[in-house]
């Protein structure tokens, strides 16, 4: 299988400080990865600095064999489709206009999101502002796969929704990586993405603590225990 992602040595963190420290790791086309850790250990750092909105102060980073290190992130966006804790959606901006706005050509796309989120379908003349929490990261994630990319980051998108939209968003997450889309997601809960992720990393302090299969770690519950503790 083709690798697409390839981390190599990166630290990386926000002016001087380093949050991120030589972090090295490979992902192929059509699998995805689980990103674990408890709070503050560097996750979403880490996925900031694919997409390029951090301070690198040591790496290089690969996708298709291309090196984007250098490359602004509205250039990296064409190949990753990102979602942050912040959703940042356009909140004056209706759903379909979310969606049409930035859409490229590709097999995602407005009627497809529909078909996943029906009711984003319903809203859809609604503006961004008057969606609950777990509609907007619907439509945050429909905006990213409107964009039809190579590579999906999902940064701890389940984070304060209630269970019922927890269930569908999960839903989604376990279609999209059963279609073979490659995507990496950052939880603290690895029980919600270890069963459909085929890798797994845990950070520590910035670093790589454990590396393994998804169903590896699931099968070792003194790693979990180990690293995570209470996040388990």
């Amino acid at each position: 299988m083709a690798e697409l992602l390839r981390v190599e040595g990166l630290s990386s963190g926000y002016g001087p400080a380093r949050v991120v420290s030589n972090v090295s790791f490979a992902l192929a086309q059509g699998r995805s990865l689980a990103l674990l850790g408890r709070n503050g250990v560097g996750k979403t750092t880490l996925v900031n600095s694919l997409i390029g909105v951090t301070t690198r102060h040591a790496g290089r980073i690969f996708i298709e064999g291309d090196d984007v290190t250098t490359l602004p992130p509205h250039v990296r966006a064409r190949r990753i489709g990102w979602v942050p804790q912040e959703r940042d959606i356009f909140r004056s901006l209706t759903v379909e206009e979310n969606l049409t706005a930035i859409a490229r050509p590709g097999p995602w796309g407005v009627e497809r999101v529909y078909a996943m989120f029906p009711r984003l379908k319903e809203r859809r003349r609604n503006g961004g502002r008057q969606l609950s929490g777990g509609e907007q990261q619907m439509l945050a994630l429909g905006r990213a796969l409107v964009l039809n990319p190579k590579l999906l980051l999902l940064d701890e998108p389940t984070e304060g929704l209630a269970p019922i939209i927890v269930d569908e968003l999960l839903a989604a997450f376990r279609r999209l990586a059963g279609e073979g889309l490659s995507m990496i997601l950052v939880e603290q809960k690895p029980k919600k993405i270890l069963p459909f992720t085929d890798e797994a990393i845990i950070l520590n302090r910035g670093a790589i603590a454990y590396a393994a299969p998804s169903a590896a770690l699931i099968a070792d519950p003194a790693a979990l225990e180990t690293h995570l503790k209470a996040a388990v």
